[in-house]
């Protein structure tokens, strides 16, 4: 069975492909034809993350988890709002390639601190039944939204987002 970690980074992996392939198109219709899919699967991605790893991060995660947690929700708002910033403008443009290279370097500095702290807390916190049930979850919530069918790309409240997963006043941290 596939383990989350190991599909998020083959995500990771895909990320920095793209962006590659970016750095090598060469008129405005290859940069839509590479950037449009490539903005697609980062909204997806971060809206996977959010709904399947981050909230058991946070109920299984270390002391960092909801540091760790935090700070993923707000650089996924900031790469949704630089492929927002990117879409008012023409492809190819100056401003386009300002708000992509904005979404580049967010994802960047995201891919790293994901990497390096949040996959290796869970991994470290989690067993390996429920990285391959999550796993699991990531692969059909991918095929339930196929080109993003269903989902919604919104900013997210990252206190509002930790706090609706921390244990309320009489319940036990499962």
């Amino acid at each position: 069975m596939d383990d989350i970690t190991a599909l998020i980074l083959d995500d990771h992996a895909s990320f920095r492909r793209g962006f590659a392939r970016l750095d090598d198109a060469k008129d405005p219709e290859q940069m839509r034809a590479v950037w449009e899919p490539l903005a697609l699967h980062l909204e997806i991605h971060a809206e996977a993350e959010e709904r399947i790893l981050y909230p058991h991060l946070l109920r299984r995660g270390g002391d960092d988890a909801e540091d760790e947690s935090l700070d993923a929700i707000r650089d996924h708002n900031k790469i949704r709002d630089a492929i927002a910033e990117s879409r008012r403008h023409d492809v190819g443009t100056d401003p386009w390639w300002a708000a992509v290279w904005q979404a580049r370097r967010e994802n960047t500095e995201h891919l790293g601190e994901e990497e390096d702290e949040g996959l290796p807390d869970f991994r470290r916190h989690a067993s390996d039944e429920l990285r391959a049930e999550l796993g699991a979850q990531w692969l059909a919530f991918y095929g339930e939204h196929p080109s993003g069918r269903g989902l919604t790309f919104r900013d997210k409240d990252p206190q509002r987002y930790v706090a609706s997963f921390q244990p309320h006043d009489g319940d036990s941290q499962a």
